[in-house]
């Protein structure tokens, strides 16, 4: 296994990640509904997903914080037009993609990793493997370094040949949405209230821009001039601390964690600061606005190991939204640029 120059550093994740391999293969293709099926790629690229493992693998040891950058990636591909890696598709001269959206740009990061491990497979398995397979694999391994969760992931994704920026409001929940918003564009894609509560636990890492939350959390909340009354107050004064308000001439924005008590290891410690008014974001808090959500976050929070199956299950679920199989769609050979 050389999959070109591999850090001696890389050496223990990548073991971490032949040992998930073998718990992820299955003696049979097994298929679901929609098409997707485990051990798709056994035949004819079986090394796919240990390659795209070892490209995240590599890519956190040099910086954790691509975890949940591909988590979030993954997320928005398939909340716009589905799971058919349209997030991944560079803009034109005369097209805005999905990645240049306000709310994937700057933000979104992490294409350099899929762009290495789709480099890969068209050298092992030309014409094989799809971008948005890639994508689906690659959320997957990084909730595995960066927490230990495992699932499997069925593939057979096809690539879409469509990506717009206009696509993209209406179907990303905002950061200051309240519960009621969120359930709406989660129902809309089949996705549970469980669900929603279930894959928010993904704040468990990764950052937030300070314009993302600072002026209704800490500043004016509903144009009150105070700090949102269900954050913990001292909580509101260490961030105000990092997101200061910004002045005519600036153009910093600064980042804060999501999680307060372990922000680079993805676990039920999110759920635990929600329920001590440590939400970052509106869209988090809310969580613990309505009884039915409130009851699924105590139970995330005590019970983790149950959080950890429902993680993995509603991946699976998300990673089945309106995807491209069959003659559908594509598999492109550059995962930023239609055939």
């Amino acid at each position: 296994m050389d999959y070109r120059s591999i850090d001696h550093r890389c050496l223990l994740n990548l073991v971490n990640i032949a040992m998930l391999m073998v718990a992820m293969s299955s003696p049979v293709i097994v298929a679901n509904a929609n098409g997707l099926k485990l051990g798709y790629y056994r035949d004819r690229c079986p090394e796919a997903e240990e390659i795209v493992g070892v490209a995240v693998a590599k890519a956190m040891t040099a910086n954790p914080g691509v975890a949940p950058a591909l988590i979030r990636m993954h997320f928005h591909d398939c909340f716009v037009r589905g799971c058919d890696g349209s997030i991944l598709i560079d803009s034109t001269a005369g097209n805005q993609a999905e990645k240049d959206s306000p709310a994937n740009n700057p933000s979104l990061r992490g294409f350099e990793i899929i762009d290495e491990a789709k480099s890969i497979l068209e050298e092992k398995c030309p014409n094989v493997v799809s971008c948005a397979d890639i994508l689906a694999f690659a959320a997957r391994d990084s909730a595995h370094q960066a927490g230990g969760l495992i699932w499997e992931v069925p593939a057979g994704r096809r690539d879409g040949r469509i990506s717009r920026a206009s696509d993209i409001p209406g179907n990303i929940p905002a950061p200051q949405f309240n519960v009621n918003q969120l359930t709406q564009i989660f129902a809309a894609k089949f996705l549970s209230v469980e669900d929603m509560v279930t894959l928010s636990g993904a704040h468990s890492i990764g950052v937030s821009h300070c314009s993302s939350f600072s002026a209704n959390r800490l500043y004016n909340f509903s144009g009150t001039g105070h700090q949102d009354p269900s954050m913990d107050s001292r909580f509101a004064l260490s961030l105000k601390a990092k997101c200061p308000i910004p002045t005519s001439n600036s153009n910093s924005d600064p980042t804060v964690h999501l999680d307060s008590l372990t922000p680079k290891r993805l676990d039920e410690k999110y759920y635990i600061d929600l329920q001590r008014k440590r939400g970052v974001l509106t869209s988090d808090q809310t969580l613990m606005s309505t009884p039915s959500t409130v009851r699924m976050v105590k139970i995330n929070s005590k019970y983790p190991s149950i959080w950890r199956k429902k993680f993995g299950r509603a991946m699976v679920k998300m990673g089945e939204i309106d995807v491209l199989t069959g003659s559908q769609g594509e598999i492109r050979k550059n995962c930023r640029i239609v055939n």
